[in-house]
């Protein structure tokens, strides 16, 4: 494939986003890889895609949108990268061929004041004046926020703002007063939730045992799913990156359902 000519610099977008989102200071996970995760060969950016995650489907429907660059918030190497078989150079090759670059942000996103995850989520929820809270990495990744607001209607605004209802565990009090907002996965750190002061506590998925563990805590929990509540983030900074290169930007929705 020839590559497309004209279009504003990978590299300056990347590097744009790199001090945006301070990657270079915030510590992840191993696999997270934050960054400019695969390059285009020189190719000008004239479209981004943005989506939760990097994988053959995204890549392609990316490659159908006709996108130069794919942001995302889950990418490519969270799993071993070798070998270069089956779907895993399937894969490899969309890339390489349709010099798709694909930029990837994970903790940096999440807890970006503006642009992340979780502020996102909290604006859509009309949760407003949150402040940073749940250390994870040596940063807090979460917001957390004082408002009353009886427990059936963040149910209900859950609703409305992630398409489905949310898995509640009502072990804390009908009127929530201090809400912790972690998006993803952090179902599992439901304890550290509560020592950082929170009686409600919302987040994307976790695990069968926290039923009974947010009964005993007496807080409440609201899954909202792992990938509903990440893309706010991916949205943000594309519909940013649009706005200051005036570049066009479109969402790939690939739900898992989860």
């Amino acid at each position: 494939m020839v590559p497309r000519r004209g279009g504003v610099s990978l590299e300056g977008i990347a590097a744009y986003c790199d001090r945006l989102l301070r990657t270079s200071e915030i510590l992840d996970w191993e696999g997270a890889v934050n960054g400019l995760q695969v390059g285009n060969g020189g190719r000008g950016v004239t479209r981004i895609a943005a989506a939760v995650d990097a994988s053959l489907a995204t890549v392609r429907l990316a490659m159908d949108a006709g996108a130069d660059l794919l942001l995302v918030h889950h990418g490519l190497f969270w799993s071993p990268s070798h070998p270069w078989t089956g779907r895993k150079y399937e894969l490899i090759q969309a890339l390489v061929e349709s010099r798709l670059a694909v930029y990837s942000s994970h903790l940096p996103l999440d807890l970006h004041p503006k642009l992340g995850n979780n502020a996102g989520l909290c604006r859509a929820l009309g949760l407003r004046g949150g402040k940073p809270f749940f250390r994870e990495k040596g940063s807090d990744i979460g917001l957390r926020v004082g408002v009353a607001i009886d427990r059936g209607e963040l149910v209900a605004r859950m609703t409305r703002v992630l398409g489905r209802a949310p898995i509640l565990l009502p072990g804390g009090p009908m009127k929530c007063r201090r809400i912790g907002v972690v998006t993803g996965g952090a179902g599992a750190e439901v304890r550290k939730a509560v020592r950082e002061g929170v009686d409600t506590f919302i987040t994307g998925e976790g695990p069968h045992w926290t039923y009974a563990l947010a009964e005993e805590l007496g807080v409440n929990v609201l899954y909202g799913g792992h990938y509903a509540t990440e893309t706010f983030g991916v949205k943000s900074l594309a519909a940013h990156l649009s706005r200051r290169y005036r570049v066009p930007w479109s969402f790939i929705d690939h739900p898992t359902g989860l």
